[in-house]
C-alpha cells in the first residue's frame, strides 16, 4: 500500500521580497536560478548569496553535462540552503545538488539510487512556471546523453523542505512559456487521475486542478489577449502545485512516457511533447476502455467545459488548441522511420511510467498512437 503524504510544506507570497524576508536568506545561502530572473527581482534586493545561473553551463532541459559542469562549479564552495528559483530545468538540478557529495557525478546518484541518497542541504524551491509541479515531488528527470534517454533519479531524500509560490515571479513569463508548462500540468492532472495508483485524495488534487486549469483557460482564451492569464497566475500555479502533488502520488504514464524521445531527440519542450502525445493516447484508451475511469473524467470535463459528456475529450482537445496550437509530429522534424525506434524505446526505458497507464499499451499500440500523431 502506498500512503498519500505531502512532504514539502507549501507557502504563498505575493513577492520575492516577502518570501526573502521571511526565509532571512544571506550569504550561507545558495540560489540557483537564471539570469533573466535574477535581475532584476532578486538582485536588486542585496541578498548577499552566492549564485549559479544554470545558462552558464547549457541551454534547455537538464542533461547530465549541464549537471556534471554545475557539480564542478560547486565542489569548493560551502553554501547551507539551496533556493531554486526557476523552471524546471531549475528546479530538477536543484534536486540533484540537494543530494550530491562533493565528488559525486550524475552517474554515480544513479547507482547509489539504488541503496539510497541522503539529503546534504535544506531545498526550497521557487516555481516560475505553472506547470511542472516539481516543487512537490521527489523526482528529476535527467536526459543522459551518453545513453540517449530521459531518466529519472528518485528518493525521499530529493523532496523539497518548502515550496514557496509566488505569482509576481511569473509576470515576465513568456506566453509560450505559459502555454506549455500549463498544458503540462493539466496532463499531469489527467494521468494521475486515470492512474491505477490513485486514491480519493489524489483524485481530489487532480479533480481540483483541473478545475483551476480549465476554468482560468477559458476566461484568458475569452480575453483575447495575449497577457490576460496573468490576472490569473496564483489560480495557474496553485493549479500546477495540486497535479503536482496529485502525481506526485499516482504517478503519469503513456502521455509523458511517449513525449520523452521527442524531447531527447528532437529537443521540443516538455509540455508541448506533451500535447503531441496527449489527444492520440486518450483516444487508444477510449478505443480500449470507455467505460470506468475515462467515463468519470469526461463528466468532470464537461461540467467545466459545459458541454455533454461524449463531446468533453474533443471541447478539451479544441481549448488546448486554443492556447497553443498542436502541429503533427512531422512538423517538429521527427521522421517516420524514428517512429517505430521511440515505440521501442519507450517499452525499454519506461515502464516506471507504462506501470501507471489506464490501461496497457503494447508496443504496436504505442506504435499506432505515434503514427497518428505523426
Amino acid at each position: 500500500m502506498k500512503k498519500f503524504r505531502i512532504v514539502p510544506s507549501v507557502t504563498e507570497y505575493a513577492e520575492f521580497a516577502d518570501f526573502a524576508k521571511e526565509e532571512g536568506l544571506g550569504s550561507n545561502d545558495l540560489i540557483l536560478t537564471n539570469e533573466y530572473i535574477f535581475h532584476p527581482v532578486i538582485s536588486d534586493l542585496n541578498l548577499g548569496c552566492q549564485t549559479v545561473f544554470q545558462e552558464k553551463f547549457g541551454g534547455g532541459e537538464p542533461t547530465d553535462v549541464m549537471v556534471d559542469a554545475i557539480l564542478d562549479e560547486l565542489r569548493e564552495k560551502k553554501y547551507n540552503k539551496i533556493i531554486a528559483v526557476g523552471g524546471g530545468t531549475i528546479i530538477d538540478i536543484a534536486k540533484v545538488l540537494a543530494v550530491a557529495e562533493p565528488q559525486d557525478s550524475v552517474d554515480d546518484l544513479y547507482e547509489k539510487m539504488q541503496t539510497g541518497l541522503e539529503k546534504h542541504h535544506p531545498l526550497i524551491i521557487v516555481p516560475t512556471t505553472c506547470g511542472t509541479g516539481s516543487e512537490v515531488t521527489n523526482i528529476s528527470i535527467i536526459n543522459r546523453t551518453t545513453k540517449g534517454v530521459k531518466q529519472g533519479i528518485v528518493s525521499e531524500s530529493m523532496f523539497a523542505d518548502e515550496a514557496a509560490l509566488i505569482p509576481g515571479m511569473l509576470m515576465s513569463l513568456p506566453y509560450g512559456v505559459f502555454a506549455t508548462s500549463s498544458i503540462d500540468a493539466m496532463v499531469h492532472a489527467v494521468e494521475s487521475y486515470l492512474s491505477p495508483n490513485a486514491c480519493a485524495l489524489s483524485e481530489m488534487f487532480s479533480t481540483e486542478a483541473l478545475h483551476l486549469l480549465l476554468e482560468n483557460w477559458q476566461k484568458a482564451v475569452a480575453a483575447e489577449e495575449k497577457d490576460a492569464w496573468k490576472k490569473y497566475a496564483m489560480e495557474f500555479l496553485r493549479a500546477s502545485n495540486f497535479a503536482g502533488i496529485a502525481f506526485g502520488h499516482a504517478g503519469c504514464a503513456a502521455v509523458h512516457a511517449m513525449a520523452y524521445p521527442l524531447g531527447g531527440v528532437h529537443h521540443i519542450p516538455h509540455g508541448q511533447a506533451n500535447q503531441l502525445m496527449f489527444a492520440d493516447v486518450m483516444r487508444k484508451y477510449a478505443v480500449k476502455k470507455p467505460v470506468g475511469k475515462l467515463e468519470m473524467l469526461q463528466r468532470i470535463i464537461s461540467t467545466e467545459l459545459s458541454v455533454p459528456t461524449g463531446k468533453a475529450l474533443d471541447s478539451l482537445y479544441k481549448l488546448m488548441d486554443s492556447v497553443m496550437m498542436k502541429d503533427p509530429l512531422r512538423e517538429h522534424g521527427v521522421t517516420e522511420e524514428e517512429l517505430p525506434v521511440f515505440a521501442k524505446s519507450v517499452v525499454d526505458t519506461q515502464q516506471r511510467l507504462l506501470g501507471n497507464n489506464y490501461v496497457e499499451l503494447s508496443e504496436g499500440e504505442l506504435l499506432e498512437i505515434y503514427k497518428a500523431a505523426f
